[in-house]
């Protein structure tokens, strides 16, 4: 096991895309911590306001709203672990990698086990970076300070790290199966932004599947199901009801589909000649 996570770090370590990707997933969340403020000063400028109250009085970096507003931008960005993914399983298929590891004696077995301990570690990189630029942001911005509350809601630091992994695992069951790297970056990207949201939206809206059987197959569909771990949270700020918890319904969905991806990655990995 420690050899092929050796192996994967030197794999990546002189690789420039991987660090490209993360450097831009990285500034991307930071423009998300950060960026917020201007954000509404902008809209200020515009003339803009919510039901008459100023923009720039939103409390969207107050303890502990904070942890909720971060992770739901966050989720947007995710998609860029994602091509890190795809891109380093890729490398494997393409220069015979993997099947190169194999004939050195590192098992399929351990090779599943260093891309998923790969993936974990994107994930709390992630998370951690999240979690430091909030405690930073929500310092200088929230008018909030008691302990109690800065540390509340922190459950959505979870469901974000649970996100990663979930959205990642299916980037590198499609990466395996389609085996072309841009490919499955335009197929992901497509199915992610436009395919599952058109879908949902029609199954949602239509009125002859509204309030029907197909509308409650919406919160079973892979995206929509790591969408409802973390839901929009800004509607507070205009005094509408928002889901400000994680239901347990979501997380056995979004398990569900782990279990499927990981289930599928086993079987091809056991199954196909990988040259």
């Amino acid at each position: 096991m420690i050899d092929a996570i050796k192996l994967e770090w030197l794999k990546i370590r002189n690789y420039r895309v991987f660090w490209i990707l993360l450097g831009m997933y990285l500034l991307a969340l930071t423009i998300i911590a950060a960026g917020g403020v201007f954000f509404l000063e902008w809209l200020k400028s515009l003339g803009a306001d919510f039901n008459g109250i100023d923009p720039t009085i939103v409390p969207i970096y107050d303890f502990p709203d904070i942890w909720q507003n971060m992770t739901y931008l966050g989720s947007f960005v995710k998609i860029l672990l994602a091509f890190v993914v795809i891109i380093s399983v890729n490398n494997d298929i393409t220069y015979n990698t993997l099947r190169q590891n194999i004939v050195d004696g590192i098992s399929k077995k351990k090779y599943l086990l260093s891309k998923l301990i790969f993936i974990i570690v994107l994930a709390g990189i992630s998370t951690l970076f999240l979690f430091f630029t909030g405690m930073i942001t929500g310092t200088i911005y929230s008018h909030v300070w008691e302990g109690r509350f800065i540390f509340d809601e922190m459950e959505f630091l979870g469901a974000y790290f649970f996100d990663i992994i979930v959205y990642c695992s299916l980037a590198f069951l499609l990466s395996l199966i389609i085996k072309k790297a841009g490919f499955v970056i335009v197929v992901l990207f497509l199915y992610t932004m436009m395919f599952e949201p058109v879908a949902s939206a029609i199954l949602t809206n239509a009125p002859y599947f509204k309030d029907s059987f197909w509308s409650g197959l919406v919160a079973f569909f892979p995206i929509q199901s790591l969408n409802n771990l973390i839901t929009v949270p800004f509607g507070r700020y205009v005094f509408m009801e928002i889901q400000d918890n994680i239901p347990l319904k979501t997380i056995a969905i979004a398990s569900g589909w782990l279990v499927f991806y990981l289930t599928m990655i086993i079987t091809i990995l056991s199954k196909r000649d990988l040259k």
